[in-house]
């Protein structure tokens, strides 16, 4: 079976930044995809399309990642790992059905198959990125973690900064952060409908580490005319081109501030 994460170690001077992609996967194994329902074998809506691509510079910036292979459908990381482990998209690490309120499978997993998903996906992914931030932590006393998802509705901002209304981080690296999006022309929002998932919520208590949820609007680095039907967008396309150069200069400045 396939490693449930992929470590991009930095490529320059090491900064005190973690950033966490664990939405971007989208592999799902073949046994679990016979399980779905037939509208979502060959595809699965409101997923972090492409930000494995979108942040590939993020090493050359001294800035460690570790991202999902797997499809947040197969289990989902920023979802706590307590009981009901099967059930609400929005609560539950494995959900049962869409974001929409649609039905995933037609043949449910079995308690077993899905204590398995949590073993085999969830666990050794959380105690990666535990180790990292650890490992930071005793290099330089603090590590700063960049939670990275995507996202289309409810809200039209461009940017949305989640620090569970400021408990997860200080000022200092919320605004920081805030300011480098707005430099390139985006709006930015804070704590609105994203205030923070379960990884900026869970390591945000740890000692010594910051953690902030960065949202961004599909539609700032996707096609918007391919949103709307049932197939994974393209990424070769102006709109990623644009977003990739503008991203790289706001995590450059991130990075050089912290």
């Amino acid at each position: 079976m396939t490693e449930p994460f992929r470590l991009l170690l930095p490529k320059a001077e090491l900064r005190p930044i973690v950033a966490n992609i664990p939405h971007s996967g989208l592999a799902v194994p073949d046994e679990i995809a016979e399980m779905l329902n037939p509208d979502y074998q060959n595809f699965l809506p409101n997923q972090d399309w492409y930000l494995d691509k979108l942040y590939d510079f993020l090493p050359n910036l001294g800035i460690t990642v570790l991202q999902a292979v797997f499809s947040r459908y197969v289990v989902d990381l920023n979802r706590s790992a307590k009981e009901p482990l099967f059930g609400s998209f929005w609560r539950s690490p494995i959900p049962e059905k869409t974001a929409f309120d649609a039905p995933l499978y037609r043949i449910s997993p079995s308690q077993e198959q899905i204590e398995w998903r949590i073993n085999q996906f969830y666990h050794p992914y959380h105690q990666q990125l535990e180790r990292l931030l650890n490992q930071i932590i005793d290099q330089f006393g603090r590590v700063y973690l960049l939670d990275l998802h995507s996202f289309m509705g409810p809200i039209v901002d461009d940017v949305c900064l989640g620090n569970v209304n400021g408990r997860s981080c200080f000022e200092f690296l919320i605004s920081t952060v805030e300011s480098a999006f707005s430099a390139k022309g985006y709006q930015v929002v804070r704590n609105k409908v994203f205030n923070g998932g379960y990884i900026t919520r869970h390591y945000g208590q740890m000692p010594q580490v910051e953690a902030l949820q960065i949202e961004i609007r599909y539609p700032i680095y996707l096609n918007p005319t391919q949103l709307d039907r049932d197939v994974v967008p393209d990424w070769n396309v102006v709109e990623f081109e644009q977003a990739k150069a503008n991203f790289e200069a706001i995590f450059s400045a991130i990075a050089q501030s912290v």
